[in-house]
């Protein structure tokens, strides 16, 4: 399997410098990061970490779920997923994030609502990047519409 790159290029001190984000692997895109913007409540266009961990988890989650809908006999038709990742001062000093909330909602042919909803806990569990982030609490609110 292969392994993924993104590079960080930092210039300054933490609360007057900045930097830019790269995803040197794909070479998709670069992105502007700030720690002021980062503990802001409005991004002004800048990404953050918290932000890239979100956007891995809920591309991360949504491939999962769809190979376990599979697997459990029915048809991911259309699979909204969303992850917001908290920040907030950690009490032992600086940050920590304190929590992911996965939100999805599927249509999906071929499975009831009971069923849709144990694979959505079992992908979850069982997905890269819910694994890589045990440390943190992640909770999961999904629903199945028609």
């Amino acid at each position: 399997m292969p392994t993924r790159t993104a590079r960080t290029a930092w210039n300054g001190t933490l609360n007057e410098g900045g930097g830019q984000v790269e995803l040197s692997s794909s070479k998709a895109a670069t992105f502007d990061v700030s720690f002021p913007k980062r503990a802001a409540d409005e991004a002004g266009g800048t990404t953050s970490p918290e932000e890239l961990i979100a956007a891995a988890h809920s591309a991360c989650y949504a491939m999962q779920f769809s190979a376990l809908i599979a697997e459990a006999g029915g048809t991911p038709v259309a699979l909204d997923v969303s992850a917001d990742v908290t920040l907030a001062p950690d009490p032992a000093g600086g940050f920590q994030i304190t929590g992911i909330a996965l939100t999805v909602r599927g249509e999906v042919e071929g499975l009831d609502e009971a069923t849709f909803l144990k694979v959505a806990q079992d992908a979850k569990a069982t997905c890269p990047v819910s694994k890589a982030l045990t440390g943190t609490t992640i909770t999961l609110d999904a629903a199945l519409e028609k």
